[in-house]
């Protein structure tokens, strides 16, 4: 769904996040998202690490 977004609608949801948020917010709006992907990675990681046999 996400990947059928093209050209013209692109371009209006990224007008409506600007008019949203302001752009001096843009830059903080996006490190906590970049910050908040990397913490979803890392307790994906440390999960698929408990899951993992232990070799002895």
């Amino acid at each position: 769904m996400l990947a059928e977004i093209f050209g013209p609608e692109l371009l209006i949801v990224l007008a409506v996040i600007l008019v949203l948020f302001g752009g001096s917010q843009l830059p903080k709006l996006a490190r906590g998202l970049g910050s908040a992907q990397r913490e979803f990675k890392k307790g994906l990681d440390e999960g698929a690490a408990d899951d993992a046999p232990e070799k002895k």
